[in-house]
């Protein structure tokens, strides 16, 4: 990966998409079949893995335990047949949080591990109690001592679990420790996004015995280690890039079709612009395809756990909202500074109230191209979206949120027929965008 806090993108808005873009393979899914694989003494080969700065990172911490990790393209094979430590460090985990998830399967196969508490984007709080309180129900040790989060356990046991909220990261950790557990975990209040039915498909595959995965109960019967074997896998597409190809288009008013995508993981997303005026229709089982011709009118958004609107959308629908025509009430429930994409929008000439964790936004007629900066991974995919729609040029600054979860964004959206080139920032257009922003505050 090349130094993404050194580089900025160029956008020349007001040009429609148009034609066709292939999905990747799902960030929030992928790294957490990664970790899974320290499950296995056995190769595990995936396929549809996207080039991401956030795999690469994944890549380090399996090395770092002791995994042998090959690379090719879209592939990876990893190998844990001799895992050599139990510990991943805070210089690693602290980069992304999804790094947590090495908690679980290395408790689950070796009972002990040591994990750094994780780091990520800076969105608010999310506590890692359920992670803990699960892992504890199975019969772990868990504390946390000096910033790292300690586990040990001569066996996991089976045990009905109740999580507090749908949890994501504590469902994925609980059920991957549980694959290997004495006798039968059933747990209840899980999350149901379809990352979690990916890891499941991927555990069975190896020899796991998961079922009700995507639902809000999950039965894991415990196998014993030597079950467990070798995996090929191919990762599911994407539905939160696809879900910001749909948007950006929709802003842009164009015609655009993607290709590799589950049209039912993105229900949410596609109800809320046919009702806002969109035309999308599924030429095949696994495409999309959306039309806009005219100014789509606002809608009310809160966001939930799925299969409710996600979280990660907010920021891009609010990019959209923000040109179209009425005023939209949007609530954020999962996270509580998910709005640090707001000033930005602003300065664009979005116009945008925020009181607590509701956001107003009346829409404009269009956008006006300013010199901004992502805060986080889909801060910066609004950004994108909001620079497309806008009159002018717009800089955005801060890429290496971006890389973390868009695969090759710029030449996918050049194919698409945007205006936007990436750029390596130099002290004298770093010493121009500081003053530009300056101007605007």
């Amino acid at each position: 990966m090349s130094d993404t806090k050194a580089e900025k993108l160029i956008i020349e808005g007001g040009h429609r998409l148009q034609g066709d873009v292939t999905i990747s393979g799902a960030k929030n899914s992928v790294l957490k079949l990664m970790a899974a694989s320290l499950l296995t003494r056995e190769p595990v080969h995936l396929s549809n893995v996207p080039q991401l700065s956030d795999v690469d990172v994944m890549m380090d911490v399996l090395r770092h335990l002791g995994v042998t990790v090959e690379q090719s393209g879209h592939e990876i094979t990893l190998c844990a047949r001799d895992i050599t430590c139990f510990e991943a460090p805070y210089e690693l985990v602290s980069k992304m949080r999804a790094s947590f998830n090495v908690l679980g399967p290395l408790l689950g196969r070796f009972g002990e591990a040591k994990v750094s508490l994780p780091g990520g984007c800076s969105i608010g709080k999310r506590g890692i109690d359920l992670h803990i309180k699960g892992l504890e129900a199975l019969g772990a040790n868990v504390k946390i001592v000096h910033g790292f989060v300690e586990s040990k356990a001569k066996r996991l046991v089976g045990s009905e679990i109740v999580l507090d909220l749908p949890s994501v990261g504590a469902t994925e950790n609980v059920m991957v420790a549980a694959v290997l557990a004495e006798g039968a975990t059933i747990l209840s209040n899980a999350a149901q996004e379809p990352e979690i039915l990916d890891l499941a498909d991927f555990l069975n595959a190896m020899g796991a015995d998961i079922s009700g995965a995507g639902t809000n109960e999950i039965v894991i019967n415990g196998v014993k280690p030597e079950n467990l074997g070798g995996v090929s896998y191919h990762v599911v597409p994407d539905r939160i890039e696809a879900a910001t190809y749909l948007i950006a288009a929709a802003g842009t008013r164009g015609d655009v079709t993607l290709h590799a995508v589950h049209p039912a993981h993105l229900h949410s997303l596609t109800h809320k612009l046919m009702e806002m005026g969109a035309n999308i229709t599924l030429p095949t089982p696994n495409q999309i395809k959306i039309q806009v011709d005219k100014r789509l009118q606002t809608e009310n958004l809160t966001t939930l756990p799925y299969p409710g609107f996600p979280t990660d959308l907010q920021a891009p629908l609010m990019a959209l909202l923000a040109i179209s025509e009425g005023t939209s009430v949007i609530r954020e429930t999962i996270y509580e500074n998910r709005f640090n994409h707001v000033g930005n929008l602003k300065r664009m000439g979005a116009k945008i109230e925020v009181e607590g964790n509701v956001a107003i936004v009346t829409g404009v007629e269009s956008l006006s191209g300013a010199c901004v900066k992502a805060s986080d991974l889909r801060a910066a995919a609004a950004l994108i979206i909001a620079a497309l729609e806008a009159k002018g040029q717009t800089e955005i600054l801060n890429l290496h949120h971006l890389d973390r979860g868009y695969e090759k964004l710029e030449d996918k959206m050049r194919q698409l027929g945007a205006s936007i080139q990436r750029i390596p920032v130099t002290d004298e257009n770093v010493l121009e965008t500081t003053q530009q922003q300056q101007g605007v505050e």
